[in-house]
């Protein structure tokens, strides 16, 4: 049986995007690849014709919406253009938004899946390594653009950047990872406020946004 062009894209696309959901809801022990492809609507006897097994997969499943393209997590009232020269105050915002907060299966996997990351082998690691560094680039470059009208840059700025960046990035993952944990939802929200607040500051950046957006 012939199938059109780009069908078998399209299928390994639906079982990254259930994956995604279900790792980031359950956590990747706790879901078969029964599961997955249901979640997909397909039957468990295709799985291995995209994937040699579900640590192959879970790679795959690490991506975020600053990394790929495609991503459809698109909240309402969050906008990320990675092409725009504010994209860093963007991702900060959008990582730390209450939409990004509540919508727990379309989220950045670096939020839901930590914990199996530092469980599973090095494929796993660096796939995770690569997204946070994907974060840390982005928003090393808008810090970057910030200082333009500088005449003449050192090896020490470039390293105090990164290092921005880094801290930033961490705020955001980290930030979210509490607030996630907590019962208390005034609690959280002052918590996401607080790492948004200070990720701008590190930054130089005004936040003139609301609080718990």
């Amino acid at each position: 049986m012939s199938y059109p062009a780009g069908h078998r894209d399209e299928i390994k696309k639906r079982i990254v995007a259930s994956a995604r959901r279900l790792f980031n809801r359950h956590g990747f022990e706790n879901v078969s690849i029964d599961r997955i492809m249901s979640g997909a609507g397909l039957t468990r006897g295709g799985f291995y014709s995209y994937f040699e097994s579900k640590s192959e997969l879970y790679t795959e499943v690490l991506g975020c919406f600053f990394t790929d393209p495609e991503w459809k997590s698109c909240w309402e009232g969050v906008a990320v253009d990675l092409r725009s020269t504010e994209v860093g105050p963007q991702v900060v915002r959008a990582y730390l938004s209450r939409q990004h907060f509540e919508d727990v299966e379309n989220s950045c996997p670096m939020v839901a899946l930590p914990g199996d990351v530092t469980r599973s082998g090095a494929a796993a690691r660096r796939a995770f390594e690569t997204v946070f560094t994907a974060m840390v680039s982005i928003l090393q470059r808008s810090l970057q653009n910030g200082e333009r009208s500088r005449k003449r840059r050192t090896p020490h700025d470039q390293r105090h950047r990164t290092a921005v960046a880094q801290a930033m990035a961490a705020l955001c993952v980290g930030g979210m990872v509490v607030a996630r944990a907590l019962e208390n939802r005034a609690l959280a929200d002052e918590l996401r406020d607080s790492c948004r607040a200070v990720a701008f500051e590190l930054a130089g950046w005004r936040d003139e946004r609301k609080s718990h957006r």
